[in-house]
C-alpha cells in the first residue's frame, strides 16, 4: 500500500489543482496549424482523432488544455463523443513547461 502511495506522489499528481473548463473539443493538429474548429470541421477532427491526433479542449479565452491519460489509457476516448462540440469538464489542471493539461474527472455537454 505504501509503495502505491509513493508511486502516485512521485508521478506528480499532488501538484494538480481543481478546475472547471468550458470550451470546444478540437483536434490539436488542425486547431494549432490552421484554427480548424466548429461544426464544419467535425468530420475532419473525428478522422484526425481516430488516426492518433490528440484531442484537446480550447476554452473561450483560447487556452488549450491537453487531456492526460493518467490511467495509462488513451485520453481521446473520453473526448470522442464530444468532437467539435462544447463541453464542461471538471478535473485537475497540471501546468508544465507552458503546457496546460487536465486530468478529466467529469465531462458533459455545455451550451
Amino acid at each position: 500500500m505504501a509503495i502505491g502511495l509513493v508511486a502516485f506522489a512521485h508521478e506528480g499528481h499532488e501538484h494538480g489543482h481543481p478546475v472547471t473548463v468550458t470550451g470546444e473539443v478540437v483536434d490539436t493538429g488542425c486547431y494549432v496549424s490552421h484554427d480548424g474548429k466548429g461544426a464544419k470541421h467535425a468530420a475532419c477532427a473525428e478522422a484526425c482523432a481516430k488516426n492518433g491526433i490528440p484531442l484537446a479542449i480550447v476554452d473561450d479565452a483560447g487556452k488549450l488544455y491537453l487531456p492526460l491519460g493518467l490511467e495509462h489509457k488513451n485520453p481521446n476516448t473520453k473526448l470522442m463523443p464530444f468532437v467539435a462540440k462544447r463541453v464542461k469538464v471538471t478535473g485537475s489542471e497540471f501546468d508544465k513547461g507552458g503546457l496546460a493539461t487536465i486530468a478529466i474527472q467529469t465531462i458533459e455537454p455545455a451550451p
